[in-house]
C-alpha cells in the first residue's frame, strides 16, 4: 500500500512538468505568434526561423518547467536565441546613426513605424518590455547591461511610437468578401 502511494505521487508530480508533447502543442498553436516574435526580435527572417527551431529544441531538452509556464517558457527560449544570435548592445550616448538624423529632421515617418529598421538593443528592449510586459530590471538581466540602458532605450522607443502619426490600415477587397461571410455566418 505504501508503495502504490510513493508511485502515485512520483506519477503526480511528474505530469507537473511540461512534456515535450506540451511544448511541441504550444509551439505548432502558437506559431505565427512565436515566430513574429522571433522576427521583431532579429528583423531577419533566416534569424527568426534559426530561433524559433532553436527555442523549440531549447524547451524541449532544457531545464524541467511547470507545465503552467510553459507557454511564457516558450517565449523566453526564443528570446534568448534572438540575444544569442543579434547580441544587441546598447549605443553610447553621443553616437547617431542615420536613421537617428532622419527621426530628428522629420523626414521619415515611416521609418519610425517599422520597429525592424530601429537599432537593434532598441528594438530588443521595446519588444521584451512593452510587447512582452519584461520588467526593466529583467530586460537588463537578460541583455546584460546596465537597467539605466535600458530605461533610456524604452523612453526613445515610446519616443519614436509617439511622434508617429497615426495611419489607417489600407482594407483590401478579398478582406472585405472575408469579414462579410463572418458576418453572415454569425448572424445565420
Amino acid at each position: 500500500m505504501f508503495r502504490h502511494r510513493q508511485k502515485q505521487r512520483a506519477h503526480e508530480r511528474s505530469t507537473e512538468y511540461a512534456s515535450c508533447k506540451d511544448f511541441q502543442e504550444i509551439f505548432a498553436e502558437d506559431m505565427a505568434g512565436l515566430h513574429q516574435l522571433a522576427f521583431l526580435l532579429t528583423a531577419d527572417h533566416a534569424k527568426a526561423e534559426q530561433c524559433f527551431v532553436a527555442g523549440l529544441d531549447d524547451s524541449i531538452r532544457g531545464n524541467p518547467v511547470f507545465r503552467q509556464w510553459a507557454r511564457a517558457w516558450s517565449k523566453r527560449a526564443i528570446i534568448q536565441n534572438a540575444i544569442k544570435t543579434i547580441a544587441p548592445v546598447p549605443s553610447r550616448p553621443g553616437t547617431s546613426d542615420a536613421s537617428d538624423a532622419g527621426l530628428q529632421n522629420g523626414n521619415n515617418a515611416s521609418h519610425v513605424a517599422n520597429a525592424a529598421s530601429w537599432e537593434p538593443f532598441e528594438r530588443f528592449v521595446f519588444v521584451m518590455a512593452v510587447l512582452e510586459g519584461y520588467s526593466v530590471r529583467e530586460c537588463s538581466t537578460l541583455l546584460g547591461c546596465q537597467v539605466q540602458d535600458v530605461i533610456a532605450a524604452k523612453s526613445l522607443a515610446l519616443q519614436r511610437l509617439a511622434e508617429k502619426p497615426a495611419e489607417k490600415p489600407a482594407i483590401e477587397e478579398s478582406d472585405l468578401k472575408w469579414t462579410a461571410r463572418l458576418v453572415r455566418a454569425q448572424v445565420a
